[in-house]
């Protein structure tokens, strides 16, 4: 399956809301053709390069297919954009083409079925429902009731403030019951670090 990236500063996870302002005519053509077509672009984290300008040299090799739900003019002028990320996928092989965009064969990873929420999640659910109380999270509509353990895994593992390495592994990661223990073992070295 041929996928065009964006390649940006940040990971996007399965089942979050994130808003893109599109200004490059590479992009704007990619968003016009998927639009028109129905489909989704992939989003994939930067390792080196920069997100404007000429293509990122590095990127990394998993990411979340980006669908997009809403767009409007923005006040500046450019389009702005609200996707949701849906499936996960694994770049096998990318090429820049001619108009500098670029595309990348991936194969999409598997999805084990959602698994319900259980006693041992109430803290990381209790986070959860703390962050989306937030203006900017609260602004992105990802505030309706968790669908269970990857829902809860994803959407913590996209807004927690952790670096793009530690959100890349979190997303490379099979099960959500692995990220999310991942996740609690993350944040006790955040309180451990805070209390020292």
């Amino acid at each position: 399956m041929n996928l065009p990236l964006l390649p940006l500063n940040t990971v996007l996870f399965p089942d979050c809301a994130l808003d893109l302002q599109i200004f490059e005519a590479r992009y704007l053509d990619m968003i016009s053709r998927c639009m028109k077509q129905g489909e989704g672009f992939g989003v994939v984290c930067i390792v080196e390069g920069e997100e404007v300008g000429e293509p990122a040299e590095r990127f990394a090799a998993i990411g979340c297919e980006a669908r997009i739900c809403d767009f409007q003019q923005r006040p500046n002028g450019l389009l702005g954009i609200r996707v949701e990320g849906a499936r996960r996928f694994k770049v096998q092989r990318a090429q820049v083409l001619p108009d500098r965009l670029t595309v990348a064969e991936v194969d999409w990873l598997e999805e084990p079925d959602e698994q319900p929420l259980s006693a041992e999640h109430e803290d990381l659910a209790a986070l959860r429902r703390a962050l989306t109380m937030h203006p900017m999270v609260a602004a992105l509509g990802m505030d309706e009731e968790l669908g269970g353990q990857s829902a809860l895994a994803n959407q913590l593992s996209y807004l927690l403030p952790l670096t793009p390495e530690q959100k890349v592994q979190l997303l490379a990661l099979e099960s959500p019951q692995q990220r999310l223990a991942v996740l609690q073992h993350l944040l006790e070295q955040l309180q451990g670090d805070l209390n020292s």
